[in-house]
């Protein structure tokens, strides 16, 4: 069984900063690809969207209403990925998910664990 755990959510005015840290717990081979994705109310088809990732390597893609604004970054030792967040806009205010491509010890097939999410709200 692997959890995922997210922190470092919350309220912060426009131009503010946050770091967002989800890290994964459990029985797992290796992690691959890490990301965030966000939700916010009212999304069409209320789909996700692919905030930024990080391979196992370090290669990093971001979506580009955040280039320049989000880093992404992980810690492989500690199975932990960061997300901060400077600059922030009203427009960034979502739930956030962590997403962890986990690789099974028993036969290393690949599955993507969610958690459960931290809002992050941004005040005009």
């Amino acid at each position: 069984q692997v959890q995922l755990v997210e922190s470092g959510g919350g309220l912060v005015q426009s131009g503010g900063s946050l770091r967002l840290s989800c890290v994964a717990s459990g029985r797992f081979a290796a992690i691959h690809t890490v990301a965030w994705y966000r939700q916010a109310p009212g999304s069409p088809g209320e789909q996700r969207e692919l905030v930024a990732e990080i391979s196992r390597g370090g290669t990093t893609n971001y979506a580009d209403s955040v280039k320049g604004r989000f880093t992404i970054s992980r810690d492989n030792a500690k199975n932990t990925v960061f997300l901060q967040m400077d600059s922030l806009k009203p427009e960034d205010s979502a739930i956030y998910y962590c997403m962890q491509e986990v690789e099974l010890p028993t036969n290393a097939v690949e599955i993507d664990y969610w958690g459960p999410g931290t809002q992050v709200t941004v005040s005009s």
